[in-house]
C-alpha cells in the first residue's frame, strides 16, 4: 500500500465556536489541510445553516435526510460537539477544550463571548499561544462595532452592488448582489490566510494573537481595481453588466443561438478577435486600434461587435477564437458546470460517506498540495455526531461523566 501522505496541518486543532458561512467557510479551510476541527454547537439545534433547506441531502431511497444542502457546503472534515455554552458546566467545557487548542475560531457579536469568560483574555489567561480569530460584521471598534453584519448587507454598505448589476439605462438595470455570499466567502478566505499566518509567528515567537476580522474591512478591500479607479480619479465608479470599465471588448454577447464571453486582454486578442469574425476593417480603423480608444468609442464600436457575433453560433465562435487564441467561453449553468470535462478531469467533484444519507456529492478543496495534499477525510458531521469521542480523546472524560453532561443538558 502507498503511505498516506501527511497532511500540512495534521498537527493543529481548531476550537471552532462560529456557525453559518465566514467562519466555518475558515475552518473548512483548516480542516481541508488537515486540522482537527472541532466544531461546537448548540445542543438540539446546532448551526443556524443545518435548517436552511431544502434542499436536503438525500437517502439511498431519495428520501431527504435532516442535513440541509447550504450545511453540507462548508462543514466537511470537521468534529461536531454539542454543548450548551450558555451554562457555566458549558463555558467551563469550552475553556477546557481551548486550552489544548491552538486556534480558536469566533463569530459572535462583539463583547458576547466576554459575558462567558470565552473572550480571548480570558482564554489567553489559560493558553496564552493561543490564536484567536474573532469575525464580526464591522470588527472590534469603531461606530457599527455593535452592529450585526449580515453578507447582502455588507454587500451593499461596502460598494459592491454599485458595481454589479446591468447599466441604469438598460433594461434590467439597478444594483445587483452576487449570487453566492461572496462576503462571507471571502472573508472565510481572508481570516484562513490570517490565522495560518498567526500560526507561523508562534511557531516563531511562541506568542499567540488575537485576529480581528470585519467583514465590511474585506468587502473595501476586495473592490480591487474599482477602489484603484476612484482614489485617481474622485470619481465613483459605476455599474457596467457583463461589461468591463477598463476593456473593450471583455463582455458578454449573443450568438446565433445563445452567449458567450468575449475577453480580448490586449490589442492583439483583439485583432484576431475581428478577423476571425470576418470583420478585419474593425482591426484598423483608427478609432479603435488601442484598448484606450476602444474603451473611449465604446459605444461606437460594442453595436459592431454585437452584430458581428451574432451571425454565427455560439459553439462555432468558441472553435474560431480557441484556434487563434483569444480569451472565450460559454455561460454554463451548475449542471454544465459538472459535466464539464475540464472540472471532471480535476476531480472536483467527489462523494464521501455520511452515516444517513449513505453518501453525499461536495466539492473537494482546490488547493492541490504535492506533498501535503489538502482534502477533507470525512463529510460534514452529524449534529453532535464526535460529542463522545472528543470528550473522551481530547479531555479524558469517562462515559459516565458524559452520560452525567447529558442528563444535565450540558451536552
Amino acid at each position: 500500500m502507498t503511505p498516506e501522505l501527511p497532511k500540512a496541518l495534521g498537527h493543529i486543532r481548531v476550537l471552532d465556536l462560529s456557525r453559518v458561512l465566514a467562519g466555518p467557510w475558515c475552518s473548512q479551510n483548516l480542516a481541508d489541510l488537515g486540522a482537527d476541527v472541532i466544531k461546537i454547537e448548540r445542543p438540539g439545534t446546532g448551526d443556524d445553516t443545518r435548517a436552511w433547506g431544502p434542499p436536503y441531502a438525500k437517502d439511498a431511497e431519495g428520501r431527504d435526510t435532516t442535513e440541509a444542502a447550504y450545511y453540507l457546503a462548508a462543514n466537511r472534515g470537521k468534529r461536531s460537539v454539542t454543548c450548551d455554552i450558555a451554562t457555566p458546566e458549558g463555558q467551563a467545557l469550552v475553556r477546557e477544550l481551548a486550552a489544548h487548542a491552538d486556534v480558536v475560531l469566533e463569530n459572535f457579536k462583539v463583547g458576547h463571548l466576554k459575558r462567558y469568560g470565552l473572550d480571548y483574555e480570558s482564554l489567553k489567561a489559560i493558553k496564552p499561544d493561543l490564536v484567536y480569530c474573532s469575525v464580526t460584521g464591522f470588527g472590534q471598534d469603531g461606530p457599527y462595532a455593535h452592529r450585526a453584519g449580515y453578507d447582502f448587507l455588507i454587500q451593499g454598505m461596502g460598494g459592491f452592488m454599485s458595481i454589479t448589476g446591468e447599466r441604469d439605462d438598460l433594461p434590467g438595470g439597478g444594483p445587483q448582489k452576487a449570487g453566492v455570499a461572496i462576503v462571507d466567502l471571502m472573508t472565510g478566505m481572508y481570516s484562513t490566510v490570517a490565522v495560518l499566518a498567526a500560526l507561523t509567528h508562534r511557531d516563531r515567537t511562541g506568542e499567540g494573537q488575537h485576529i480581528d476580522m470585519a467583514l465590511l474591512d474585506v468587502q473595501v478591500a476586495m473592490l480591487a481595481n474599482m477602489a484603484s479607479n476612484f482614489h485617481n480619479t474622485g470619481k465613483a465608479p459605476k455599474r457596467w453588466g457583463n461589461a468591463h470599465a477598463n476593456i473593450v471588448p471583455y463582455q458578454t454577447f449573443a450568438t446565433s443561438d445563445g452567449h458567450i464571453i468575449v475577453a480580448t486582454g490586449n490589442d492583439g486578442q483583439y485583432v484576431k478577435f475581428v478577423e476571425a469574425g470576418g470583420c478585419a476593417e474593425l482591426a484598423t480603423d483608427p478609432r479603435f486600434v488601442t484598448n484606450p480608444l476602444r474603451v473611449q468609442n465604446r459605444a461606437v464600436l460594442v453595436p459592431l461587435l454585437e452584430e458581428m457575433v451574432k451571425r454565427r453560433t455560439r459553439d462555432e465562435w468558441i472553435d474560431r477564437l480557441e484556434a487563434v487564441g483569444v480569451p472565450c467561453g460559454p455561460i454554463n449553468d451548475i449542471g454544465e458546470v459538472f459535466e464539464n470535462p475540464q472540472v471532471q478531469a480535476r476531480g472536483i467533484a467527489v462523494d464521501m460517506p455520511h452515516p444517513t444519507a449513505g453518501k453525499v456529492t461536495l466539492v473537494r478543496s482546490p488547493m492541490k498540495l504535492s506533498a501535503t495534499p489538502a482534502g477533507a477525510a470525512t463529510a460534514p458531521p452529524l449534529l453532535g455526531q464526535h460529542t463522545d469521542e472528543v470528550l473522551r480523546e481530547v479531555l479524558g472524560r469517562s462515559d459516565d461523566e458524559i452520560s452525567a453532561m447529558r442528563q444535565r443538558r450540558v451536552v
